[in-house]
């Protein structure tokens, strides 16, 4: 494509050089930069992306994108902008073909529920006979083809090349998570969403966003910008859970019309005569389509949240009602949400990706009202991370917990028991016994806490202590399958610990 034809979608305040060059190929990171291509010179927290010009040029750049015309290289093309990443998102868009122009694109943010609500709205789509791409936290994926997530939301040129390639292999539709990070740094600016689905607002990233203010306002451009008719696509809509405060007022500013969800008796989609049990959600759903009964053998009250998310997305689509309900019914395994870990012990092993105040309290909430036994939660906080939840989590675990674990979460490069004694203050106050970790070996009666710094030690203490009846809750990593020390990633599974600790246990190691 030539550098005339992608300027013509950015209002460039400034262009220098011969605009008919050819453009093979487009990056924003000077180590990926390949003969012919076009380098987007990012300004980031950490680096800026003018510094590494002559990088991307020695590499084979042939144009450049960026705000700082004093940074500009001689002989070379440049495009000046007022804004590098919305430049990106929209040359990115027009390279690649706009891929999301001809299929629905369901895109879902929110603190907590956005993975599950994917794969829920993937299996609606999948009941209707639409094959549906995922682009998430856990993966992106479509068919046989899983490519593990680097980001929950990538940069926009990879994003735009991803749903290219994903479109080009016979998906009819996306389904995607939108991080805060995505929204605020425009990466999904170019996206054509049919459907945008708000979850719900809890603390979170507040190392990146400056408080709870900028952290919505980051989440609702979706709905108040990115998400308006067009000509494109005259018919949009906005799924909204109006039981959560921001949701609320994000009913009253969306640009497209509202599906609002919820458990109030003016949700447009709600549940009425709900019923928790271990074997899953029941009750009688009721939609704009009509209402049926339904069950899910998801698990808690968040779950039906998100089911009812994914049914407002499938309202949305314009799916019938027998098709929404076939994919809320069916087998939905979420990897890292409330997963079962077997074991011969009858001791219940859950994993989950709680990594936030609200998500843990959502699942602990859950997990109480199962429980016929003791609950012993395993968790712990990431460094170089939001400091001031961790204090929150440990309020949470101990308030439930008959026992708390504290340990290891991915520490990067904070001193991991400084985390720990960090997460300690939130649950010390609370009068609760502090075992020694030895101690434990021999089990708890009076309810209590201890920590570990090795994770792994955490979690074949849970093993040891537990007997049967009990519910051990393995949170923060989930799906992950590796721990961040330092600047490293190790290979780690939660899922794997807990049947090793097991194992071990079971045998008298």
């Amino acid at each position: 494509m030539r550098l005339e034809d992608l300027a013509r979608v950015v209002d460039p305040i400034a262009v220098r050089g011969d605009l008919t060059r050819e453009i093979n190929g487009l990056y924003c990171d000077s180590r990926q930069v390949r003969s012919g291509g076009l380098f987007f010179a990012l300004k980031g927290v950490a680096s800026d992306g003018h510094d590494f010009i002559a990088s991307a040029r020695e590499r084979g750049a042939v144009a450049v994108v960026l705000e700082d015309e004093t940074r500009a290289p001689c002989g070379m093309e440049w495009i000046r902008v007022g804004d590098a990443r919305l430049a990106m998102s929209r040359m990115a868009a027009l390279f690649y073909g706009q891929p999301t122009d001809g299929v629905p694109v369901v895109g879902i943010t929110g603190t907590n529920g956005k993975t599950t609500t994917t794969y829920l709205v993937e299996a609606i789509m999948s009941r209707a006979g639409i094959p549906a791409a995922v682009l998430g936290t856990i993966s992106y994926r479509f068919g046989s083809k899983l490519v593990p997530a680097p980001h929950t939301t990538p940069e926009s040129v990879e994003l735009q090349a991803t749903i290219r390639d994903l479109v080009d292999e016979g998906a009819k539709a996306v389904v995607m998570e939108v991080s805060s990070h995505a929204l605020e740094q425009r990466r999904v600016d170019s996206c054509r969403f049919d459907v945008a689905v708000f979850t719900n607002l809890t603390r979170d990233h507040l190392d990146y966003h400056r408080d709870m203010e900028s952290y919505f306002g980051s989440k609702a451009r979706l709905f108040t910008e990115l998400v308006a008719p067009d000509g494109v696509k005259p018919r949009r809509a906005a799924a909204i859970n109006r039981d959560d405060s921001y949701g609320a007022r994000l009913v009253e500013t969306a640009v497209a019309p509202v599906i609002s969800y919820g458990l109030a008796a003016d949700a447009a989609v709600r549940a009425e005569n709900v019923v928790f049990s271990v074997d899953g959600i029941a009750g009688t759903l009721v939609t704009p389509f009509g209402t049926a009964l339904f069950h899910s053998h998801l698990l808690g009250r968040f779950n039906l949240y998100n089911i009812l998310a994914a049914v407002a997305a499938g309202v949305g689509l314009g799916l019938s009602l027998d098709v929404i309900l076939g994919g809320i019914e069916g087998d939905v395994r979420v990897p890292g949400r409330l997963e079962r870990v077997h074991n011969e012990r009858g001791v219940t092993v859950l994993v989950d990706y709680a990594h936030t105040g609200d998500a843990l309290e959502n699942v602990l909430k859950t997990v109480s009202e199962l429980a016929t036994g003791r609950i012993i939660t395993v968790f712990g906080c990431g460094g170089d991370r939001d400091r001031g939840k961790r204090p929150v989590m440990a309020e949470i675990s101990g308030r439930y917990s008959h026992l708390t674990i504290v340990t290891s979460d991915n520490p990067r490069t904070e001193e991991p028991a400084a985390i720990i004694k960090e997460v300690l203050t939130g649950i010390i106050p609370m009068g609760l016994r502090e075992y020694d970790a030895r101690e434990l070996n021999r089990g708890f009666v009076e309810k209590g806490f201890t920590s570990l710094v090795s994770r792994h030690d955490a979690i074949r203490l849970a093993a040891t202590v537990a007997v049967a009846g009990d519910i051990v809750l393995l949170a923060g990593k989930g799906h992950e399958d590796y721990q961040i020390i330092g600047t490293e990633k190790f290979h780690f599974d939660d899922r794997e610990e807990a049947i090793a600790a097991f194992r071990s246990s079971d045998s008298g190691e």
